[in-house]
């Protein structure tokens, strides 16, 4: 089932990609363009540049590039179907679908696992207030001191006891047996038999970033193990993909100053219980290079919270090395540590939210946590501790906070700049390799200028007589710009909507490049330059043409009266 084409034409000219990018990376403007430090990769001055008049971006520094439908991908990490359901959720559309011919594709069967999680997620939270063991759910929830409001907020409910509770809703529906089987939902044992894989839990549905219930976690009412249980991974839910609270925060918070990073589900909710409703958990993993990206893209700082034991700093050292080369200028990881035998949800409730905020206020910043685990672990010896050091640092792509690490280490080792170390110490910190600041400039072949001048003015192609000879020429290249006259002759596009319609084709990084290209075509020559090369282009197949004839040593009937035209043309193209 795809996407029509015409929605996906129509979605792209409703969405205005300058007041998309501007919400997520605030833009400046530039001359007719806009721009900002790309969110791609890490750079100190800005070489990302968006343009309402195709309706493209473009990063000169990585090469990121696209319409709307690519950033949405990009910045948000999700996939085509999705990026469109997403800019038409903003829109207030509904995505349509077109029935193929062929075998239902794996949209379809992610589309139906969305729809029965979120039935179960339904069906949990109905047994919560309905069921006839709710009332030692409602009995610990209380004890853990959660309101109504906090467990409607986060959908918290209630897996009964038993093998069938979820299963016996769909005894006669074999498919959607199959296929919470495929969600994690059933679990099928050696001889075929399936069950509930959650069973007497209280239980927090997990949403992506666009609200979908894709997975669960369950924790135990009372001391039974394992202690928390939670989905596997399946086709719509990867773990370290995703973030628990994340979407509940932004509902709450749509630009938060900060965010606070913790390890279970429960201390999620018992931090927005108090009044800390920007936390979110990294669903029993270490915090992924995925999931750190959608941190430092949610927020201004993101504040590591662990415990206070060796696990706890064990667990901060691989987030601080999965963060460093993710780092981009301004943006602010600290490390916050607690007590011994608590954890937030315990600490919250001990001391309350203002004290809770005050120990964020105190987290130490990555630098003092890197030099201080490396003296604890290495003391005295300043050669290991400066290698291990020299090996962290030249990962860092922010060249403002490499240096000052640089001259953090320098002043560590008692030496008076981070030059003189590394003379003396003989180490070289690889710097990012630089990036180009401007596009490609100059005209080139009147083919490049043709498709480039098609590419980013598609207008020009609108009502044209058809070309045949172009589809005749040989030239390098040439297939394309037949191609593109068709649809711009066609359709009234924008640049845009015309690079989505070579998504997946082999032409798509070409296309890319020339919609950026600098052609040094005044925007009042463009249409009589545009025409000088279709012109050209097509005497040159006249030339072709020409020479094959007259090389040949016989000739149709058709093929003489044609050279005889041909010869009068080149008289006059003479």
């Amino acid at each position: 089932m795809a996407i029509p084409r015409d929605f996906i034409n129509e979605l792209i000219a409703r969405t205005d990609i300058v007041e998309l990018i501007d919400r997520k990376v605030p833009l400046k403007k530039a001359g007719k363009n806009y721009s900002a430090c790309c969110p791609f990769h890490s750079e100190k001055s800005p070489s990302f540049t968006v343009s309402r008049d195709k309706q493209f971006y473009h990063c000169f520094g990585c090469g990121a590039h696209g319409n709307a439908i690519d950033f949405v991908m990009e910045y948000d990490r999700l996939d085509f179907v999705d990026a469109i359901e997403d800019l038409a959720g903003q829109l207030g559309l509904e995505v349509p679908r077109e029935q193929g011919t062929g075998k239902r594709q794996d949209d379809g069967l992610s589309r139906d696992l969305y729809q029965l999680m979120e039935e179960a997620s339904r069906f949990f939270q109905t047994q919560l207030r309905q069921h006839q063991d709710k009332q030692k759910v409602i009995n610990y929830l209380a004890y853990r001191g959660l309101s109504d409001d906090i467990v409607e907020h986060f959908g918290i409910g209630f897996a009964p006891d038993g093998w069938d509770g979820l299963l016996s809703r769909y005894r006669q529906n074999q498919d959607a047996q199959d296929k919470l089987l495929t969600a994690g939902m059933l679990i099928s044992n050696d001889s075929g038999k399936r069950y509930d894989r959650f069973r007497d839990r209280l239980m927090f549905p997990i949403r992506d970033r666009r609200g979908r219930v894709i997975g669960f976690g369950g924790r135990v009412l009372g001391d039974g193990t394992p202690k928390y249980l939670n989905s596997p991974e399946t086709p719509i839910f990867h773990k370290g993909n995703e973030l628990y609270g994340l979407y509940e925060l932004k509902q709450r918070h749509r630009d938060p100053d900060k965010v606070l990073i913790v390890e279970g589900y429960m201390d999620v909710v018992a931090l927005a219980q108090y009044g800390v409703d920007y936390a979110v958990a990294s669903l029993g993993t270490s915090t992924t290079a995925e999931q750190f990206q959608l941190l430092l893209r949610s927020a201004k700082e993101v504040i590591c919270c662990y415990d206070g034991d060796r696990a706890g700093n064990e667990a901060a050292w691989r987030a601080l090395e999965t963060a460093l080369p993710l780092l981009k200028p301004g943006d602010k990881v600290r490390f916050m540590f607690l007590p011994q035998s608590e954890d937030p949800d315990s600490m919250v409730r001990k001391i309350g939210k203002d004290a809770f905020e005050q120990l964020m206020e105190s987290a130490i910043t990555l630098p003092e946590f890197l030099f201080d685990t490396l003296a604890t672990k290495f003391g005295t010896d300043k050669g290991n501790l400066a290698k291990q050091a020299f090996g962290l640092i030249e990962k860092i792509q922010d060249t403002v906070l490499q240096n000052l690490l640089l001259e953090n280490l320098a002043h560590k080792l008692g030496m008076n700049s981070s030059d003189d170390m590394k003379k003396k110490l003989g180490f070289t910190v690889k710097q990012p390799k630089p990036t180009a600041s401007t596009g490609l400039k100059g005209r080139g072949t009147p083919l490049r200028l043709a498709i480039a001048l098609l590419v980013q003015h598609p207008e020009l192609g609108v009502g044209l007589s058809p070309q045949p000879a172009l589809n005749h020429l040989q030239m390098p290249g040439i297939d394309l710009l037949p191609l593109l006259l068709e649809l711009t002759r066609e359709h009234r596009l924008n640049s845009a909507q015309l690079l989505e319609q070579f998504r997946d084709s082999p032409h798509s990084g070409t296309l890319h490049k020339l919609a950026q290209w600098d052609h040094q075509v005044a925007e009042e020559n463009q249409l009589e330059k545009f025409k000088q090369t279709l012109v050209w282009l097509n005497n040159q197949y006249i030339e072709q043409r020409y020479q094959e004839l007259s090389l040949k040593q016989t000739h149709t009937k058709e093929e003489k009266i044609q050279l005889q035209k041909l010869i009068s043309v080149m008289k006059g193209l003479n």
